[in-house]
């Protein structure tokens, strides 16, 4: 189970009939852990990235997000790196880079690039 118990649920289609997807690469150096998302983070597909997160927190002193390659951002997207930044508090930092325009949008209007690290 993921930081907001969700249940995994993978690459549904959605009404209009587009499969959504999230590519979602970790790595690891130290205690650094990195995830590289590509694709949509949306309601279908944001439970897998809140499950890696999970697998990963309790070691972490530093996660990073690169959304170089993320098409796409929802609630639910902003939902689980909100989680992921509230457990990072007392753990150590947490940095978002490479938003796309598109993404960086969503933060602006969400309010969301004054909560976290962005590079």
């Amino acid at each position: 189970m993921g930081l907001f118990g969700n249940k995994k649920n993978k690459n549904k289609t959605s009404n209009s009939g587009v499969k959504n997807y999230l590519k979602i690469a970790v790595s690891k150096d130290g205690a650094e852990y990195t995830f590289a998302l590509d694709g949509k983070l949306d309601t279908e597909t944001s439970p897998e990235l809140d499950s890696k997160i999970s697998e990963v927190i309790g070691d972490a002193k530093m996660l990073i997000f690169d959304l170089a390659e993320l098409e796409y951002i929802s609630s639910a997207g902003l939902r689980v790196l909100l989680g992921a930044a509230q457990a990072m508090e007392d753990r150590g930092e947490m940095v978002v880079r490479n938003l796309t325009p598109t993404v960086s949008e969503v933060f602006d209007l969400t309010g969301f690039s004054r909560l976290f690290n962005l590079e």
